[in-house]
């Protein structure tokens, strides 16, 4: 067993709140077709997939959380880098690994871009865009980044977030 799956859990600080959650179930995606996407998520990405819908499939790896990826066909609509998704791997060389394989492999799993490997907000990491347009940060960080932040806490207000007049939908613009 990995050493920081005893993290994966704990009861929500959420007392003062209108609703309880105990967990964060689910998020979505959207895919063209699901036998191409679950076939990426599970040999490239090493996910657990179960299609629990004629149009749904559902996918996990370790905490009680799972993304349900809706097959919507030519509807689907783009994500851009900036709504990414995020592996933890366990060294920086399996960072450097699963880059290497990303680029050896991108025709066959239909990968869009693979962006460089960077030191950037404490990981050491690399992005993908997957065949529909969906973005994976594949990262190490030294530690639990999840628990690290929320003890963290606040380190900054409200007052300090940058203008948002003239901030457009980013994309990737470069292929690494």
């Amino acid at each position: 067993m990995h050493p920081r799956i005893d993290h994966a859990a704990f009861a929500p600080p959420n007392d003062g709140a209108i609703v309880h959650p105990y967990v964060l179930s689910h998020g979505t995606l959207e895919c063209y077709d699901i036998e191409k996407s679950r076939r990426f998520y599970e040999e490239f990405l090493g996910l657990e997939c179960v299609h629990h819908a004629v149009r749904g499939l559902s996918i996990r790896c370790g905490m009680k959380f799972h993304i349900v990826c809706l097959e919507v066909g030519e509807r689907l609509r783009p994500a851009n880098v900036f709504q990414h998704w995020g592996l933890d791997v366990a060294t920086p060389g399996e960072v450097e690994a699963a880059w290497e394989a990303a680029r050896s492999l991108q025709a066959e799993y239909e990968i869009r871009q693979v962006l460089s490997i960077r030191n950037q907000h404490g990981v050491y990491s690399f992005y993908l865009e997957d065949l529909d347009h969906n973005w994976w940060e594949i990262q190490h960080y030294d530690g639990f980044q999840h628990d690290d932040v929320f003890r963290a806490g606040d380190r900054h207000t409200m007052d300090e977030r940058p203008s948002q007049r003239g901030r457009g939908n980013v994309r990737a613009a470069r292929t690494d």
